[in-house]
């Protein structure tokens, strides 16, 4: 039995996004346990019991309608793939410049400066601008209109939130400085 091209598209689509996601979690999983073993702290108030399971399920929403509304257009396609790509070599460079202090949860090491090498040099949450471009490029790239733009509202809003606690943990303020 062969697939027709829009649900190939959205659950191959989805399976490889599901696999890098799996790999993120388990360095994440790692650094978490090093981070804490040398004092990090973590923030009250985090949102990440929610991303935990509202991250993969928006993913797995937008190739469900991609099935039933997809493929895109193949330029649509390749555009949301470049998108995709570019959000995912940002978010590694977020990574790599985080080094072991990268991971999924707010976990901040007191008395360590904060990273201001790599994307942090330019911008201070070049991670959730990267969270973004991965939904927009995965909603192009399955023709998910609907869901995509749901999503990233939805997310946007959980990400507002974590952003939040994030600048109260690094002590700067609502305006970005500091509040020694």
């Amino acid at each position: 039995m062969t697939l027709a091209p829009g649900p190939a598209v959205a659950l191959v689509t989805l399976a490889a996004v599901l696999l890098i996601m799996a790999g993120e979690a388990l360095l994440s999983r790692v650094n978490e346990q090093a981070l804490r073993r040398r004092g990090a702290v973590e923030p009250p108030g985090d949102v990440y019991r929610t991303m935990q399971w509202a991250y993969p399920a928006l993913f797995v929403a937008m190739a469900l309608e991609g099935v039933l509304r997809g493929p895109s257009r193949w330029e649509v396609l390749m555009a949301g793939l470049a998108v995709f790509g570019a959000a995912k070599a940002l978010k590694l460079w977020a990574i790599t410049s985080l080094g072991d202090r990268w991971s999924f949860r707010v976990l901040v090491l007191p008395g360590v400066p904060l990273v201001e090498s790599g994307p942090y040099r330019w911008m201070r949450h070049p991670n959730y601008l990267a969270v973004a471009g991965e939904i927009l490029g995965f909603a192009l790239t399955v023709w998910a209109l609907v869901t995509g733009v749901v999503a990233l509202a939805g997310f946007g809003a959980l990400m507002r939130r974590r952003i939040a606690v994030e600048e109260r943990a690094l002590g700067r303020g609502d305006n970005g400085r500091s509040e020694k």
